[in-house]
């Protein structure tokens, strides 16, 4: 089964993992100050959250490797800066 771990010490509170995910897997803790995963059972495993983060703090197990999942290419562009 599919596993999606944030590494909390790592996690800069950047949201980008919540406005790169294309099915609104992470949220916003304000109180903590960083990301967490609200909806793992949404997750289409495309890495896009993980290929994103600046941090490294993003890591999945236990998924099925498939070519051609969804990234949004112009989302990470805008976000290179960043990284």
């Amino acid at each position: 089964m599919l596993e999606i771990l944030v590494h909390e010490e790592a996690c800069r509170g950047c949201r980008m993992c919540v406005d790169v995910c294309p099915t609104k897997v992470f949220a916003y803790d304000e109180e903590k100050r960083l990301c967490v995963v609200e909806h793992q059972e949404d997750c289409i495993a495309c890495l896009s959250c993980a290929y994103l983060c600046p941090s490294g703090a993003i890591r999945h197990e236990e998924y099925h490797v498939v070519r051609n999942f969804y990234r949004d290419l112009a989302f990470c562009a805008k976000m290179e800066k960043f990284i």
